[in-house]
């Protein structure tokens, strides 16, 4: 078990309220993301959930029971830190068991969770080496393990893969997927990167300025932001913003357009531009437009390999059916095309 509900819970720093009243509902086995820019409260509302924060206001409960005023370690979660904060003079073992340890758990019965977390994280080679003989995608394992063995009802994340560079960023962050369907247990991720939460959740609950903005599966945010903001958020490369006569158009004060939406030709189309630079990967060819009249820049992703060059005219055309709309507080007005 490990469903958690968050009702009005609100959390204030002196006369400062960085989290204003919210509801929020996780659900048993699910992976939910929490995500926004910096400071937006993410961190600060796992901190609420775990207990290592105090709520200013509101209740929590967990799995039916009200938990606001127990002590974290009577919560039943596990947390992640961003930090591994592994013991460098310990082995990979005692590392991992340390938490049991410290709960007095039998040494027969210590020994049969290590191993079993260290079968799932394939750490089993490695169970007589201290951390200074792992890479950090071994250590941020380790540091997993150490949460498994607690068998917790949810596990909580705080921006695991922060300390991690890209290749492993993506490596870790497959693993995680792949640990929470074999666990089948509740997580809660905290990330600034919305590719990490695109690629991983079950739901993503985007924050901004300790406010729930948007609630839902990746694909209904993709394609259904509620507003200007989430639209933006989510999605990489960012969606294209048009403002003036342009979106009047639309009957809209703004409308929003993704890179992959926007369909480029070097002879003919709805809008005019100039290519600036083009960034090739292979399988995509990012293109910056300029002087379109619409936007100082808009971004372009076209399949493959594109064949112009910096300084050349092109020709851009929308999708109908995947231009949004926005009005002037930002509230989104759906897709469909004005009769």
């Amino acid at each position: 078990m490990g469903r958690i509900v968050l009702n009005q819970v609100a959390k204030s720093f002196g006369d400062t309220q960085v989290i204003p009243p919210l509801d929020l509902a996780i659900e048993d086995g699910e992976f939910t993301v929490f995500v926004g820019p910096s400071g937006c409260g993410k961190s600060t509302l796992l901190r609420l959930i775990a207990g290592l924060e105090d709520i200013t206001s509101g209740h929590i409960d967990i799995d039916g029971v009200d938990a606001t005023n127990l002590k974290p370690a009577d919560r039943k979660l596990a947390m992640v830190f961003q930090s591994y904060a592994l013991y460098p003079h310990m082995t990979v073992r005692k590392n991992i068991a340390f938490p049991l340890k410290m709960a007095g758990l039998s040494a027969e019965e210590t020994n049969r969770r290590v191993q079993a977390a260290a079968d799932v994280l394939s750490l089993t080679d490695y169970l007589d080496r201290r951390p200074g003989q792992l890479s950090g995608g071994q250590r941020q394992r380790v540091a997993i393990g150490r949460a498994i063995v607690r068998e917790p009802s949810a596990f909580l994340f705080d921006e695991p893969l922060s300390n991690l560079d890209a290749a492993l960023r993506v490596g870790m962050r497959l693993e995680i997927s792949e640990l929470h369907k074999r666990l089948a247990t509740t997580m809660i991720y905290v990330t600034h990167d919305q590719v990490e939460a695109m690629t991983m959740a079950d739901k993503i609950v985007v924050l901004q300025k300790g406010l729930i903005e948007q609630v839902g599966s990746p694909l209904e945010l993709y394609r259904s932001p509620r507003n200007r903001f989430v639209a933006g958020f989510i999605g990489s490369p960012k969606m294209n913003f048009i403002e003036g006569a342009e979106a009047a158009k639309h009957n809209a004060h703004c409308i929003g357009v993704r890179p992959e939406h926007l369909e480029a030709s070097a002879t003919e189309g709805q809008w005019k531009g100039v290519v600036g630079v083009s960034e090739h990967l292979g399988s995509d060819t990012f293109l910056h437009v300029h002087e379109t009249g619409l936007a100082p820049s808009l971004t372009v992703r076209a399949s493959g390999e594109f064949d112009l060059a910096y300084g050349d005219t092109i020709y851009l055309n929308p999708r109908a059916d995947s231009i949004h709309r926005f009005d002037a507080e930002g509230v989104s007005l759906g897709t469909e095309q004005p009769a």
